[in-house]
């Protein structure tokens, strides 16, 4: 026969909370501080939350929290009898005397509540998985961003009224206001586009497209390099076409600015083992993840960036992806066109989800004449183009007239922004040096010329 397991009471720390809304009753510093930690739905107790909810309005009005006050909020609002009365409010200012340890008490709530949440997210998990969802990939990346939300300690988000987020975004204006930085995103390193773009936004999916020979890659890679090794920040670079090891030498012949056909035959010049020592260290110290994982999926790519965020402790500032169409799907679409727009919607969902730039390289479609092949690209020439022109905050076009025999051209590349939701669109001009396979601004390369 079956043993009944007792019931269980699920995680929580009552004294924790009783200390947690007493030193905010105390000390109105320990309202500041408890916001930045605890919610008054992380609080276990009903009786408690609707404490919580009416000291966190008071504090929202820049009133004064305090017995009288709080007592008063919760009588306007219907809830002092049923948190217990004037009674229950003076037992819970007893729990402490001095709201010195109000950061260590609501960060024992906040860790209750997440237990709490894992135990209702993992029970509807398993009811799901009972089920049997016919696609099990899709399931497992759900259940896997309920669990990453989970750890990084934030609920699901539904519906915000705009008066809420006023705030912030004025702040926000505020502090741009006041710094007056041209770059408010992620630099790529490219002056012109850092100041068309502001740098690649948060939440933002951008596409990278351009026809073979043009540079995609060695483009990625540059800005890849300017975030890692400049800007010192974690940059996750998927790569389904080259290795890893064939990356690296293209970032070691970028940064020693050696030959990359020397650096591959390995005959080099004695005066280039120091540059190429020093490009080693560098990117020895940088935070430049590479996965080379051929046939990798869209789900997959999700899940090692989640990951790759959790361990970089939340540092994680772009995910690079080269490129968007050997991305493998789940073969259950009618067409391949279908599996690219389903591929499209999940990277700019990665985007707000990690609250990053998500850069795919994107090909381009097969040109029909000879006239096709030397124009400049546009939106229509994407490959699968529909989802990933719908879909994409950011389009640049990478466009070498020098391919094309425009000898007046040689050495230029045009970065041409094709679409950009919250900016505008354009032309601009870089210095592309093909034996390094590095584009470069040009007002730099000009400088350095012989006068």
């Amino acid at each position: 026969m079956k043993e009944n397991r007792p019931l269980r009471v699920p995680p929580q720390a009552l004294d924790a909370e009783r200390a947690t809304l007493a030193a905010m009753m105390l000390d109105s510093h320990a309202i500041a501080t408890a916001v930045q930690i605890v919610s008054a739905d992380d609080f276990y107790r009903p009786a408690h939350r609707l404490v919580a909810k009416g000291i966190f309005r008071l504090f929202d009005r820049n009133d004064a929290v305090d017995v009288v006050t709080l007592t008063d909020e919760l009588r306007r609002t219907g809830d002092l009898e049923k948190v217990g009365g004037e009674i229950a409010i003076a037992d819970i200012l007893d729990s402490v005397i001095t709201a010195a340890h109000i950061e260590h008490h609501a960060t024992i709530v906040r860790e209750k509540s997440l237990l709490r949440q894992m135990i209702t997210a993992c029970g509807e998990i398993a009811e799901g998985a009972y089920q049997e969802p016919e696609d099990v990939g899709s399931y497992i990346d759900q259940a896997e961003h309920v669990m990453f939300e989970i750890s990084e300690g934030g609920p699901r988000k539904g519906f915000v009224a705009v008066k809420d987020l006023l705030h912030d975004s004025f702040e926000k204006i505020e502090k741009l206001y006041n710094e007056k930085k041209l770059v408010t995103g992620v630099a790529t390193g490219f002056t012109d586009l850092d100041t068309a773009t502001a740098g690649f936004q948060p939440s933002d999916f951008i596409v990278i497209a351009a026809r073979p020979s043009m540079g995609k890659t060695a483009f990625t890679l540059n800005v890849a390099e300017h975030v890692s090794v400049d800007l010192r920040a974690p940059v996750a670079f998927f790569s389904l076409e080259m290795s890893k090891e064939a990356l690296v030498q293209r970032l070691l012949s970028s940064l020693s600015r050696v030959d990359g056909n020397r650096l591959r035959t390995g005959f080099l010049r004695e005066n280039e083992w120091p540059r190429l020592t020093t490009a080693a260290g560098r990117l020895g110290d940088a935070e430049l993840y590479i996965d080379d994982t051929a046939g990798i999926t869209a789900l997959e790519i999700r899940a090692k960036a989640r990951r790759l965020m959790v361990e970089t402790g939340g540092r994680l500032s772009m995910v690079m992806i080269d490129y968007l169409q050997l991305i493998r799907g789940h073969g259950r679409q009618e067409n391949r066109q279908q599996e690219i727009a389903g591929i499209s919607r999940s990277l700019k969902a990665l985007a707000k989800e990690l609250s990053l730039p998500v850069v795919a390289l994107s090909q381009l479609k097969r040109p029909t004449d000879s006239k096709e092949i030397s124009r400049r690209p546009m939106l229509s020439d994407l490959r699968e183009s529909g989802a990933i022109e719908q879909d994409a905050d950011v389009v640049v076009f990478i466009h070498r007239p020098e391919v094309y025999g425009a000898a007046e051209k040689e050495g230029i590349a045009e970065i041409i922004i094709g679409k950009q939701r919250n900016g505008p669109i354009g032309v601009h001009e870089l210095h592309f040096n093909k034996s390094i396979t590095r584009f470069e601004n040009l007002a730099r390369v000009r400088s350095d010329e012989p006068r």
